[in-house]
């Protein structure tokens, strides 16, 4: 059964879905309005009391008190994407890294670095899997599901920008 629910942030307001695995919440998705943003179907259930151990997490995390979470996440993704979410979830808070440094941590050429940018983009779980810490090689801010605003205003929050 696929669950969600919204919670205000300092990026606006955020949707967060899940599944209902073992009596357990499986973080599938956190979204922000705008952007590239998921739309509530149909047929999932509004549950606010599923997501009883993700909201704290991600209000500690905007008050500056948290710099990880400990959740689980859904496996969806290609098994590419999948290597390169998980190159995402190593970069430590207050850090960045490029696209193409994750494409050489995760043994991929230096062509692959456009289809390492398409499997940051295709990332349903913004801020809890940080890809707002990819920046470009320059160093400028590129891509973001949620904007580029609010990606200067998430490595703000973390004291990188």
């Amino acid at each position: 059964m696929t669950v969600y629910t919204t919670m205000a942030s300092p990026v606006g307001e955020l949707l967060l879905v899940g599944e209902i695995r073992d009596g357990e919440t499986v973080l599938t998705a956190v979204s922000m309005a705008g952007g590239k943003s998921l739309l509530v179907q149909p047929d999932w259930v509004a549950d606010a009391d599923a997501f009883a151990a993700v909201v704290p997490q991600l209000a500690a995390y905007f008050a500056g008190e948290r710099t990880g979470f400990d959740l689980r996440f859904g496996d969806g993704g290609t098994e590419f994407q999948r290597r390169v979410w998980r190159a995402i979830d190593a970069i430590p808070y207050g850090s960045t890294t490029t696209y193409g440094e994750i494409a050489r941590s995760i043994g991929a050429s230096r062509a692959a670095v456009r289809a390492v940018g398409s499997a940051i983009g295709a990332n349903p779980l913004l801020i809890v899997r940080p890809c707002h810490r990819v920046i470009g090689a320059d160093g400028s801010l590129t891509g973001y599901a949620g904007g580029i605003e609010r990606k200067q205003l998430l490595l703000e929050l973390e004291r990188i920008a």
